[in-house]
């Protein structure tokens, strides 16, 4: 059975946290990139990402051949957005959707709603079978061996 985590990443936390767990179960890792990159100082990143957020818009993605029919096991990764997931995670499941996986779920935020954030998904994701979720609070702001640490056990946890 094949495992892909797949993500996106504006600021780096996702995109570590991304590493560390497909290293440590040997998955597949996909970047989701989007044509044209969210700001990323204040306020613009605040008013564009979160405005995409909420009214989930679909950024056009720079990626191209993305196939997720091989894989049995997903795990998702998203920075929190005004209490939901990043709205390129909307572009992926529009374009290329699926349903009857394993899915995990991977969030980091600055502590906002994930408990919203993760209902979310599971009801954009529904006709999938959800087998974990975890929240990473800042991840870079922390002592990175910790972080991997926490990450790995999660990871290792997961019954796919």
């Amino acid at each position: 059975m094949k495992t892909l985590v797949v993500f996106y990443s504006l600021e780096g936390n996702t995109d570590f946290i991304a590493g560390v767990i497909a290293s440590a179960l040997g998955a597949d890792l996909m970047k989701l990139e989007t044509a044209k990159p969210f700001p990323t100082e204040a306020p613009a990143k605040f008013f564009k990402g979160g405005m995409s957020a909420v009214f989930k818009m679909k950024p056009k993605l720079a990626n191209k051949n993305i196939d997720l029919a091989p894989y049995d096991n997903i795990i998702l990764g998203t920075p929190v957005w005004a209490s939901t997931y990043a709205s390129p995670l909307n572009t992926l499941f529009k374009k290329h959707g699926f349903t009857g996986k394993k899915v995990a779920l991977f969030l980091c935020s600055g502590g906002d709603d994930v408990a919203k954030c993760v209902a979310n998904l599971k009801n954009v994701l529904s006709g999938n079978s959800f087998v974990g979720e975890m929240d990473f609070i800042e991840p870079l702001k922390h002592d990175r061996d910790d972080v991997s640490q926490k990450a790995t056990d999660w990871a290792r946890s997961l019954k796919f």
